[in-house]
């Protein structure tokens, strides 16, 4: 009997446990460990969303044909780039004037974007050390194709970095090539007042003075103006042989025009990387005749380059490197942009791709021989990536022919 009944309590246990509710299975965390303890957490991108690559130019106005050419080389690199465990890239390029209020204020657009998680950019370095601080706050890296005044990388920002040689590279090159190659001892130098077009101006007068060279004018200009016969025939009667120019192609064309009716004819126009381009040729015509502009140095002939060049040429009807000589340097930073992307994403649980700051903002940091169509990259410790100097132009016939 006592038997039974131990076997009829046996039954009622083994079924009542069977009906007990089951304690939850504990589920795996969506978002990666990694997201709490990065230093700006992860930017999370959705099923269905982009991967946001912004960047910040001058689009509309006298100098848009240097946001104009960076955007068409960033398309193409996005194109390029293709998906990424089920994520297309996006390139979200603004108008910032090329201005310090208009690089702030594409940097607050962009930082209020959660799924945009780099900067292409900015070009200009007026906007670029303006847009700095909002990005360093954000955690959003930036790599500049263009912005090459010597300070941005003073500054002790760990989110900025560049791929362009800096004003004093071409500044001190400029001065050299004036003094040894063009023999010539005594120049005039403007400037627009800007960050890049002083900067570099004032380089150019201290190394020109320093290899013995005479500046008889050195004058500051209001930008944008139309007309600037008083400066430039005031400078005339130093009669310089030269006149530099520090600042961009809107302003520079117009003082290359007015030099030919100022008094100064004879003296040679010497421009900048600012001033490069088709732009400065459609406005100057027999003008820029005999002038002198730098630039990046010309990419070697590689499969790469080739490929690109054909692509932005069936995309948009000209070469890269005529609207601006950032086209290849343009490419390269959206396309490292998204290589360092592609080695921190993490795909959660949930389908959605999470992408931490701190840890994006130190991979682009750490570049190390990234080969690009442009050359080869390594980011020192302030963010400067490139070691190469500027190459000069001189125009004969209508076109831009390197001479060094």
């Amino acid at each position: 009997m006592k038997r039974n009944v131990f076997i009829s309590i046996l039954l009622v246990s083994m079924v009542l446990g069977a009906c007990a509710p089951k304690a939850a299975a504990t589920a795996a965390p969506a978002e990666p460990e990694v997201c709490a303890t990065d230093e700006y957490g992860c930017a999370k991108i959705e099923p269905g969303q982009t991967i946001k690559i912004g960047m910040g130019s001058p689009m509309t106005g006298g100098d848009a044909s240097f946001g104009i050419d960076a955007e068409n080389s960033g398309k193409i690199a996005v194109a390029d780039a293709g998906e990424f465990k089920g994520f297309k890239f996006e390139l979200v390029a603004e108008d910032d004037g090329g201005s310090a209020e208009g690089g702030a204020a594409v940097a607050n657009k962009f930082v209020a974007d959660p799924t945009l998680v780099a900067v292409a950019g900015h070009l200009f370095s007026g906007a670029t050390a303006a847009a700095m601080p909002i990005y360093e706050k954000a955690g959003i890296p930036m790599l500049s194709p263009s912005a090459t005044n010597p300070d941005l990388t003073k500054k002790g920002s760990k989110v900025f970095n560049r791929v362009p040689f800096t004003d004093a590279d071409q500044g001190a090159a400029a001065a050299k090539y004036i003094y040894d190659v063009l023999g010539f001892r005594k120049i005039a130098v403007l400037h627009d007042g800007e960050d890049y077009g002083k900067g570099l101006a004032e380089i150019v007068k201290s190394s020109f003075e320093a290899l013995g060279g005479e500046v008889v004018a050195f004058q500051g200009i209001t930008s944008k103006e139309a007309d600037y016969t008083p400066i430039l025939t005031t400078i005339a009667a130093k009669s310089p042989e030269l006149l530099y120019f520090g600042g961009y192609t809107q302003d520079g064309s117009v003082l290359a025009n007015q030099m030919k009716t100022t008094g100064l004819e004879k003296a040679v126009f010497f421009g900048c990387d600012g001033t490069y381009g088709a732009d400065f040729l459609a406005r100057t015509g027999a003008n820029a005749e005999g002038s002198y502009h730098a630039t990046p140095r010309t990419p070697p002939a590689t499969p790469e380059k080739e490929k690109f060049d054909k692509a932005y040429k069936a995309a948009y009807g000209i070469g890269p490197g005529e609207l601006s000589p950032f086209s290849w340097n343009s490419y390269d930073c959206v396309t490292a942009l998204i290589t360092k992307v592609k080695e921190v994403a993490i795909l959660g649980a949930d389908g959605a791709l999470y992408i931490p700051r701190g840890a994006l903002v130190a991979a682009v940091r750490g570049l190390k021989d990234y080969k690009g169509i442009s050359g080869t990259y390594t980011c020192v410790q302030m963010g400067d990536c490139n070691i190469q100097g500027p190459q000069f132009h001189k125009v004969v016939n209508g076109a831009f022919v390197a001479v060094n």
